[in-house]
C-alpha cells in the first residue's frame, strides 16, 4: 500500500522518502519504483529517497526528521505482524510487545517527532480487524483499534497539522502469499461477502491516503476503505 502511494506520488511530481528497517526491503522498493518509471516520464517526476530506520526506535524516528528536515505530508504503513495471529493464549508476550511497538509506540513517535517538520498532514494506517475481531488477531486488533485515538489527541496537541487514519480491510498485498493458502480461491469467496463484492487493491488504498493528504478540512478521523466490510 504504502509503494503503491509512493509511486502515485513520484508520478504526480512529488519528492517521496521511503522508510523501513530492511534495506534489501527498501533497495527492492527502489528498484521496482525505478522499473515503473519509463525514459519519457522520468523528467517530470519527483525525487526518490529512501532511509533504513526502525520506527518503534526513538532514536531513529529523532535521526529521520532531522534527516529529512520539513516535509508536507507524513504516511504510516509499518506492521510486524510475525507470530501474532491466533488465540491470545498461544501468541507470546514478546510478540504482542512487538506488534504495539511497531504499529502503536512507532505511530506515537511519529506523532512525538513531528512538531516544526511536518507542515501538513500524519497519516496512519489501521485496519477492518480493529472494528472486526474474529477471535485470531486480538493484539493487532488492539493495536489498530488504538491508533484512532492516537490520531484524536495528535490532531488536537499538533494542530493545525491534521492527523487521520485509514482503515483498509481485505486487501490483495504480499501478505496473503505467506498464509499458505489458495489466494484466488480465497479471494472469491471472501469477495462474495463484501458489498463492494470484490477485494481491496494497494491503489485504492493509495487513494484513500490522498484524498486525506489533499483535503484541508479532514482530521481527526477515520476513513474505511474496506468495500463494506463492516456491514457483512
Amino acid at each position: 500500500m504504502g509503494l503503491a502511494l509512493a509511486r502515485t506520488l513520484l508520478a504526480e511530481g512529488m519528492d517521496v522518502t521511503i522508510v523501513g528497517r530492511s534495506a534489501d526491503r527498501l533497495a527492492a522498493a527502489r528498484t521496482e519504483l525505478a522499473a515503473a518509471r519509463t525514459e519519457l516520464e522520468r523528467d517530470a517526476q519527483g525525487g526518490l529517497d529512501t532511509v533504513t530506520a526502525d520506527i518503534g526506535r526513538a532514536e531513529d524516528v529523532a535521526g529521520l526528521f532531522d534527516r529529512v528536515g520539513q516535509v508536507e505530508h507524513v504516511v504510516v504503513t509499518a506492521m510486524d505482524a510475525t507470530g501474532a495471529y491466533g488465540r491470545s493464549a498461544d501468541v507470546t508476550t514478546a510478540t504482542a510487545r512487538a506488534v504495539i511497538d511497531t504499529k502503536l509506540l512507532g505511530a506515537w513517535l511519529v506523532g512525538r517527532h513531528a512538531a516544526g517538520h511536518v507542515t501538513g498532514s500524519i497519516t496512519y494506517t489501521s485496519g477492518i480487524n480493529a472494528y472486526r475481531p474474529n477471535g485470531s488477531n486480538t493484539i493487532v486488533a488492539a493495536a489498530n483499534g488504538a491508533l484512532a485515538s492516537l490520531a484524536y489527541g495528535l490532531a488536537v496537541e499538533l494542530a493545525p497539522v491534521r492527523v487521520n487514519v485509514i482503515s483498509p480491510g481485505w486487501v490483495d498485498t504480499p501478505l496473503w502469499d505467506q498464509l499458505g493458502m489458495d489466494k484466488q480461491t480465497a479471494f472469491t469467496q471472501l469477495s462474495e461477502r463484501l458489498p463492494a463484492r470484490r477485494i481491496g487493491t494497494p491503489d485504492d488504498i493509495a487513494q484513500a491516503f490522498l484524498s486525506v493528504m489533499r483535503n484541508g478540512f479532514i482530521t481527526a478521523t477515520v476513513l474505511h476503505v474496506d468495500g463494506g466490510h463492516r456491514l457483512s
